[in-house]
Parts: C-alpha cells; sequence; structure tokens
C-alpha cells in the first residue's frame, strides 16, 4: 500500500513544520510521501520548505493560486503517486504510528468485507498548545459524528476519482468534505473508525482578537452552505446545515435574535480570558457565531431565489 498524505496549506508556516516533522518519524512499514499543496501563501512557506528540502525527504511541494482547499486537495489527489490518499490539514500533528494504524485498519476492514467500498477515520484531539500539541488528552468535545471529514481520513484513490473528487465551487470555508462525503455514501462506502490513529489539532487559544476572522469564516460558512444544499436538497444536508427552523428558534433564541453579539458579551469574554478560561469564553461565542453562520446561509439562499426567478 503507496499512501499518499495530501495536506493543503496558506500561510501556516510555523505549524506546518511541526506537521513535517512528524510526518518524517512514521514508523510505517509501506512507502509513503506528503504532498503538500500551497494555496498561494503570503508568509514564507514556499522559501522555507524549498531550503529544508533535506529535511523532508518525503515532501513534494505543488502550488497554486489562492482557490481554497477543495482545489488544492484535487490537484494533490491527481498528482498522488500512491494507491491511498490519506487528507489530513496543515495544523494537525500526528503520532508515530498514526499512519500504520490507518493501513492496519483499512486492511483488516477490507478482509473482513471482501472489498475496499470503505474509508477509515482517526481520531482528532483539539489542543491549543503549541510547544507540545500531543501532550493534550481526550476531551468530550473532541467527539465528532461527521461521516468524512478532510481533518484525519484515509481512503483508497480510486472512490475518490470516482466520486468526482472535491466540488471547487466550495472556494470559501466549510462544507467541501461533507458534500464529497455525501456522494461517497451514496457509492455505498463504510466509515470504519480508527482511534488509534491519532492527530492533535492545534488552533490557537481563544483571543478577542480573532473575532472579525471568526465572524468573517462563519459567513463564509453559511454562503457554502447555500451552495451544499442546492447540490443535496434532502432533510439530511438540512440537519448538518442547521437549517431547520427548530436550529432558527434555538440560536435566535440563545442569542436574542442576534442582541448577544461580539459587542454586547465582550465583557464577559474578556473576564472570562482574564480568568484563565479562554475555552469557556470561546463556547459564549458559538452562540453568536452560531447565528452569523445561520445569517450567512439564510443570505445566501435569498440571492439564490432571486436569481433563479
Amino acid at each position: 500500500m503507496f499512501c499518499s498524505i495530501v495536506i493543503p496549506t496558506y500561510n501556516r508556516k510555523p505549524i506546518l513544520e511541526k506537521c513535517l516533522r512528524a510526518l518524517e518519524r512514521q514508523t510505517y512499514r509501506g512507502d509513503y510521501e506528503v504532498v503538500v499543496v500551497d494555496d498561494g501563501s503570503t508568509d514564507d512557506t514556499i522559501p522555507w520548505l524549498r531550503h529544508q528540502a533535506a529535511a523532508f525527504p518525503h515532501v513534494r511541494l505543488l502550488l497554486q493560486n489562492h482557490l481554497g482547499p477543495a482545489a488544492a486537495r484535487n490537484l494533490g489527489v491527481e498528482q498522488a503517486a500512491g494507491d491511498t490518499i490519506v487528507f489530513i490539514d496543515s495544523d494537525l500533528v500526528v503520532t508515530e504510528t498514526f499512519l500504520q494504524s490507518h493501513a492496519d485498519a483499512l486492511i483488516q476492514a477490507q478482509k473482513v468485507l471482501g472489498h475496499d467500498r470503505l474509508f477509515t477515520y482517526g481520531a482528532v484531539i483539539n489542543t491549543s498548545n503549541f510547544d507540545c500539541p500531543t501532550a493534550e488528552s481526550y476531551k468530550l468535545t473532541d467527539f465528532s459524528a461527521a461521516y468524512f471529514a478532510t481533518g484525519n481520513v484515509t481512503i483508497p484513490k480510486h472512490w475518490l476519482i470516482q466520486a468526482g473528487l472535491f466540488d471547487p465551487q466550495f472556494s470559501l470555508y466549510g462544507w467541501e468534505d461533507l458534500e464529497l462525503g455525501v456522494r461517497l455514501k451514496q457509492l455505498g462506502l463504510k466509515l470504519v473508525k480508527v482511534p488509534e490513529a491519532v492527530g492533535y489539532h492545534w488552533h490557537p487559544a481563544f483571543g478577542l482578537e480573532q473575532l472579525p476572522a471568526l465572524i468573517d469564516r462563519e459567513l463564509q460558512r453559511g454562503k457554502m452552505g447555500a451552495v451544499f444544499y442546492q447540490k443535496h436538497p434532502t432533510w439530511d444536508v438540512r440537519i448538518m446545515l442547521q437549517m431547520t427552523a427548530l436550529h432558527w428558534l434555538l440560536w435566535g433564541g440563545l442569542s436574542l435574535g442576534g442582541r448577544l453579539n461580539e459587542r454586547s458579551l465582550r465583557p464577559l469574554m474578556e473576564w472570562l480570558i482574564r480568568r484563565g478560561q479562554p475555552g469557556i469564553a470561546y463556547q459564549v461565542a458559538r452562540i453568536f457565531l452560531n447565528w452569523y453562520s445561520l445569517q450567512g446561509l439564510r443570505q445566501a439562499m435569498h440571492l439564490q431565489g432571486s436569481a433563479s426567478h
């Protein structure tokens, strides 16, 4: 089994370095490559990778303009030499047995099922510990019920080709992997969980200076949600998008129709951060961030409806 680890990246050089060093320490008994697709970074990612090429013998660097992660992953898959694709993000730091755990689970599941109509999904643990990301322990908030998410997944390449790869319409943040998951499910692929294949997803501790970018990301997620629903107007997708009356009532009620927002909740979030509780402050922010996502979705759906008439 030749594994191609496909990693899109954009302006994440510090954590990308930790990601790639962890991948060079793999105990995998087969052949593998690391396909890094730079999505138009403006930091020093590209010169650094070229200068450090000898330190990363498994890495192949591909370049594209800033077209988004869907297009970047497609380029990585198309250029991959392996028969098996591993997707991780450039802010994920994995354990030494990560790749072997995926391969063992994939081979074992194929033997049991008698076919390769499946993919493996590893565990993702969120952490804000940049110095030692792998020191974080699993938390209840790390649980994911997603069917197909590109943070930590391994799949035979030919199924991605047959499904049609990622849709480049998803040029902004969100949903491109779950939308591909809908098409993979239609092909009958089975999800096999591999808790031994652990990746530690690093992100900085929450601070109020992050709010403009987080709000913009949620608005993007809403816009891409409209693209998702346009392609798959099903009840399952509505649930994923929180596109139901119950969700509107829930987040509209919790945010008091948007009156509980980044301005009105700022004193509470500041107080929590000062007390060393940035995680709780972020959960408070989720109240209005989810509302922004729903607003972005509603606006995009309205524009789609206007354009169709």
